[in-house]
């Protein structure tokens, strides 16, 4: 039965399966959505996932979402000679402490700068009657408040809080990694690849917080993960979004 994975470019929580399944050397069909044209809000995008999210895996009759669910079911169902889970438990758990602190903490203050930055610009030059007929295509409330919040602008006080978080975010995991080469269990793992996917691109879009004097081990790490086979594949195979920055 053919793996689907629907998803957006390498970026954020698309990249976790992507990367997952370059790692693994799993045959996928890739269906690359295209955020611009609001593909992920379709009807027959959400006939697959009702929630218009991406990812979203296919394997036969079953349908799995949630970006790091994706990458443990995975893991799960389609073992291979590369590990991507420490083998005893205790390590498994650590791994999920970190993999549940980037869905729960770290991506989240990532994104709001990066939608006040990029995703605004995509309905910038719509009327308001195009705009809304967009966003009642959301399923998702939340998401709805944040498309307008994108297009109105994020307040000021909101967008302080997110990058304390984020400077508190990169420095967690400096301080990890000063004494570790990977986050969990002397292994690189979907600990790894989760805070990657986030990471990954913050020495320039955050230049001021991730540096070589500032975070030298966390961007040692992110080189280091740059250079990996799977993930230069991954880069070369997959397209990722142009977006622009705010003005």
């Amino acid at each position: 039965m053919t793996l689907k994975l629907y998803s957006f470019g390498p970026a954020a929580n698309s990249m976790k399966p992507l990367l997952t399944v370059f790692e693994k050397g799993l045959e996928v069909e890739k269906h690359r959505l295209d955020p611009a044209k609001f593909e992920h809000h379709t009807d027959w995008f959400k006939a697959i996932n009702p929630r218009g999210q991406v990812p979203a895996l296919v394997d036969g009759g079953k349908v799995i979402t949630e970006s790091t669910v994706i990458c443990e079911y995975l893991e799960d169902e389609y073992p291979t000679e590369v590990k991507l889970r420490p083998a005893d438990s205790y390590g498994r758990a650590q791994m999920r402490v970190w993999t549940k602190w980037v869905d729960e903490y770290f991506c989240w203050c990532v994104s709001t700068i990066g939608w006040h930055r990029y995703v605004g610009n995509m309905v910038k030059a719509l009327s308001d009657a195009e705009f809304e007929e967009k966003v009642a295509a959301i399923p998702v409330v939340e998401q709805q408040v944040k498309w307008r919040r994108a297009r109105e602008g994020f307040p000021q006080d909101m967008l302080e809080e997110e990058m304390r978080k984020i400077a508190f975010s990169v420095r967690r995991l400096d301080d990890h990694l000063a004494d570790n080469e990977w986050l969990v269990g002397n292994m690189f793992s979907l600990a790894d690849i989760c805070n990657f996917a986030i990471a990954n691109g913050m020495q320039f879009g955050f230049a001021d917080l991730v540096n070589k004097e500032a975070t030298p081990h966390l961007l040692r790490w992110i080189e280091q993960i740059n250079a990996r086979p799977a993930v230069q594949a991954m880069f070369a195979q997959v397209e990722l979004e142009k977006l622009g920055p705010r003005e």
